[in-house]
């Protein structure tokens, strides 16, 4: 059993909240930067974690135990995504604050990335589709396996290698694209 199911255990057991703390400290950045690949924007990225984590705090769903906690706790992050995008894709309009947001770079994201070459992944990674953001974010920045990854995108283990071949051509067009100097790296 992995630690993340462990907290979660005792957190729902035992109503142990330090045990939840844990849970948010070591999975809140690797889930807010993976619903930012599907979602592409930091800010509502960061509010579909929270969610997420109010969520399992407040209706505690059981953890069938059938894959890793992390991809549990993904595939909850995910489908909270996919929800919002269901829902804001049925709204005609955009309000004027999220074009601006969506027009500049967010300042938040930014500071995940502090080196310059960080910044350059980071854009590079935002012009690809979302489902190549989304294997490279599950495979490269959560270290998830290619069976890990297959389960939560609901596609075979054959499929993600194939994705993950494409989207590392993809992300290797779009760095050159940037100015990625690959001999200082």
């Amino acid at each position: 059993m992995d630690n993340g199911a462990e907290y979660y255990r005792r957190f729902r057991e035992n109503g142990d909240e330090s045990a939840f703390a844990e849970i948010i400290r070591d999975y809140q950045d690797g889930l807010t930067l993976y619903l930012n690949g599907i979602v592409g924007n930091m800010q509502l990225a960061e509010e579909l974690c929270e969610d997420t984590f109010v969520l399992l705090g407040t209706k505690k769903p059981k953890d069938k135990g059938k894959g890793a906690f992390r991809t549990w706790l993904y595939t909850i992050g995910r489908n909270l995504a996919l929800d919002d995008l269901r829902r804001q894709k049925r709204r005609k309009e955009l309000p004027i604050e999220d074009a601006e947001q969506t027009a500049a770079p967010d300042a938040i994201e930014e500071s995940y990335c502090t080196k310059e070459q960080g910044v350059l992944v980071q854009r590079a990674m935002r012009s690809l589709l979302p489902e190549h953001q989304q294997v490279l974010t599950l495979v490269y920045f959560d270290g998830m396996t290619s069976k890990e990854t297959a389960a939560m995108m609901h596609k075979s283990i054959r499929s993600i290698e194939s994705l993950l071949y494409r989207a590392r051509k993809s992300l290797k067009k779009a760095l050159e694209k940037e100015g990625f100097d690959y001999e200082n790296t």
